[in-house]
């Protein structure tokens, strides 16, 4: 198959129309769909330079702001998990941790000015957050098993009620605003870091309905029951980055003829990035 080839109005070229013949005037046909990743190239390569720094800045401190309130939510989780022997707030807070250890290896891995290196440094991030996503899952699943055995019964936790639901009520926000900034930008990167961000929404909901259910209804098995689930979606995301899933990386300038085998969200060629900017 013929590769697209970017054209200069930054629309792409290289598809034949239905039946193989391009419309009449080279011009794409009003209804015509490109995929996500072109759409991504389209809008990436019509930003000013000015719109690029501000949509730059924006992510940054949106990311800012999530590392900032993980920090803030791993110390609580961790806290009120250990006086209440709560699994599920302990796993909840060591998730935490691994997010904020997450985002510090990718800053030390785009730390490197050289390519070469960056990319010698991609595999060891990653391992090591498959590693720690592993240990979380191991953990959880030990200590809510000793749980459900009734070893440790959990107490209820008012602050980790407020905590989860808090979380429930400001990560959405805080995905929703990165992945618009992302997907504007055409960063792979902030896109994929804005999902994680949701992931955090749907373990809260999880973590609530855990805590709650022990302390309005007496149901200590709920919170182990809560732990469980967050320790598989830990194996599930360590998996993903063990696998590399995490591949995309945003380009910082339009992308130059040389590397046009790369779409706008950094993608490069063998590797499965279909969903870094959907």
């Amino acid at each position: 198959m013929a590769a697209e080839t970017p054209m200069a109005d930054g629309t792409r070229g290289g598809h034949a129309a239905h039946g193989g013949h391009a419309p009449h005037g080279g011009h794409a046909p009003r209804g015509d769909h490109t995929t996500r990743g072109g759409h991504a190239a389209h809008r990436a390569f019509g930003l000013s330079p000015a719109r690029r720094d501000a949509l730059t800045r924006r992510v940054r401190l949106l990311v800012a702001a999530t590392i900032t309130y993980n920090v803030i939510e791993a110390v609580v989780a961790l806290t009120a998990g250990t006086l209440a022997s709560s699994t599920a707030l302990i796993g909840f807070g060591l998730d935490s941790v691994i997010e904020v250890s997450s985002a510090a290896a990718v800053a030390w891995q785009f730390s490197a000015a050289d390519h070469a290196v960056r990319e010698a440094r991609e595999k060891t991030t990653l391992r090591i957050i498959a590693v720690s996503f592993f240990a979380l899952a191991a953990y959880v699943t030990i200590d809510a098993i000793r749980a459900l055995t009734g070893t440790g019964e959990p107490e209820r936790s008012i602050p980790g009620i407020v905590l989860a639901a808090l979380s429930l009520a400001v990560m959405p926000f805080l995905s929703a605003a990165q992945r618009r900034a992302g997907r504007e930008l055409g960063s792979a990167s902030a896109v994929a870091d804005s999902k994680q961000t949701l992931l955090c929404t749907y373990l809260s909901a999880v973590l609530l309905a855990g805590l709650v259910l022990n302390a309005t209804l007496g149901w200590s098995w709920a919170d182990p029951v809560a732990a469980l689930v967050i320790a598989t979606i830990a194996v599930k995301e360590g998996r993903d980055a063990w696998q590399g899933k995490g591949c995309c990386a945003a380009p910082a300038t339009a992308i130059p003829a040389d590397r046009q085998e790369r779409d706008a969200c950094g993608c490069r060629p063998g590797r499965d990035c279909r969903d870094c900017c959907g």
